[in-house]
């Protein structure tokens, strides 16, 4: 009973640390666009402003302007700039109305 008990206690503990992992949004290399040519204080702020959006033009304007910005530090370093990944004001589109 006691090794039931221990083992469900371990497993509690190990899914509110996958939770917590998750978390808000955080801006990275894997999911910003132009990561790299951000400084450390730039990255601070671009996570803070995406958290912040309420509107989904905010964002989108928000979002043009960031990549305007990137893709000019890449071509000044003659780089390119990667293109995709995901869409930080999908959470803003309004819900499609169920049938």
């Amino acid at each position: 009973m006691q090794k039931r008990f221990i083992a469900v206690l371990v497993l509690c503990v190990l899914m509110i640390g996958e939770a917590s992992a998750r978390g808000p949004w955080r801006a990275s290399e894997a999911n910003t666009r132009g990561w790299q040519f951000m400084t450390p204080e730039e990255r601070i702020e671009h996570q803070t402003r995406i958290r912040g959006f309420t509107t989904l033009e905010e964002c989108r304007s928000y979002q043009v302007s960031h990549h305007q910005l990137m893709e000019e530090r890449a071509r000044q370093r003659g780089m390119a700039l990667p293109s995709g990944g995901q869409d930080i004001c999908e959470h803003l589109k309004p819900a499609k109305p169920q049938p």
